[in-house]
């Protein structure tokens, strides 16, 4: 066998079947659609349709609800935190948001940061963000830092 010599396999690429082209390509006219009403017609649209009776969309009860107050936070975990200042992108002495941003820790402020507890932190840190977990704050604090928590 050679690379030139390489196809498929006997029907395993059907053509486009060309609908609604004339009496003689054997789907003409009608083009498969059946004769009259609405489902021959252009611009159908009766998924929902169940006959008359009551739909299961307006069957079934309304649930949840969408808080339009909620904050969503940009996270930032101690692990990243410590790799930046690790890697001298960040400064131990003050890390707000506009030092997160400009480090590539956070690409977007969104309502605020937030911090949180995953991984470790070994250097002493100050850090200033909009929200932090109880378990975050000990943390750095263990280590000698402290967290500012800012209204945004």
């Amino acid at each position: 066998m050679k690379l030139n010599e390489i196809k498929d396999n006997e029907g395993a690429r059907k053509s486009r079947k060309r609908v609604a082209r004339g009496i003689g390509s054997g789907s003409g006219k009608t083009g498969g659609r059946g004769v009259k009403g609405q489902k021959s017609r252009s611009g159908v649209a009766i998924n929902g349709f169940e006959g008359g009776q009551m739909p299961i969309y307006r069957r079934l009860p309304k649930r949840g609800f969408k808080n339009p107050f909620a904050k969503t936070f940009a996270v930032v975990n101690l692990d990243t935190i410590q790799k930046a200042v690790d890697a001298g992108k960040l400064n131990a002495a003050s890390i707000d948001v506009k030092s997160l941003m400009e480090a590539g820790v956070i690409s977007k402020e969104l309502d605020g940061v937030r911090l949180l507890a995953r991984g470790a932190i070994t250097s002493n840190v100050t850090i200033s963000v909009n929200s932090a977990s109880k378990a975050a704050v000990a943390a750095v604090e263990k280590a000698g830092g402290k967290v500012n928590v800012v209204a945004e």
